[in-house]
């Protein structure tokens, strides 16, 4: 059902979602460089299904993290299941406590996926800003600390 509403609109209003890698062709797409062919039970399609996008580099290419729980995995083998390990390593994760893949989401499920990533993504953001605001204040610290000096 999500895939049905997903091909009914503008591919560029789905642009915005690309980095968070929330659709699975985005996350087929981040594959660059993995090791595994499309035969293998952990290939770029079963990877991308149960959730992972790639954040290798030309040395370590086989290093994963999921777009909903932000688990990286790396050290995969061309036998190893996505779902399982996914599963092993991230009970907690909502995508994996579905057990279903992005085409057979119900509208409801997508939206609670989609909330799950964009709320992750705001607290990512705003630790991200707390630690440069620190440290771009870190001179002043001691007079914010000890205003009567």
């Amino acid at each position: 059902m999500v895939n049905d509403i997903v091909a009914g609109l503008d591919s560029n209003k789905w642009e915005g979602f690309r980095s968070l890698h929330l659709l699975e062709q985005h996350r087929i797409d981040s594959f660059k460089d993995w090791p595994f062919s499309d035969q293998s039970t952990c290939s770029i399609s079963k990877m991308a299904e149960a959730g992972f996008y790639w954040t290798g580099n030309k040395r370590e290419n086989d290093t994963a993290t999921c777009f909903v729980c932000g688990k990286t995995l790396d050290g995969w083998e061309s036998e190893d299941e996505p779902w399982k390990e996914h599963a092993k390593h991230a009970p907690q994760c909502e995508f994996v406590k579905m057990d279903t893949a992005e085409r057979d989401l119900s509208i409801s499920q997508f939206l609670l996926i989609l909330g799950t990533v964009v709320k992750g993504n705001i607290n990512k953001s705003c630790k991200v800003f707390k630690q440069k605001f620190i440290l771009d204040n870190e001179e002043r610290k001691e007079e914010f600390a000890n205003p009567l000096k």
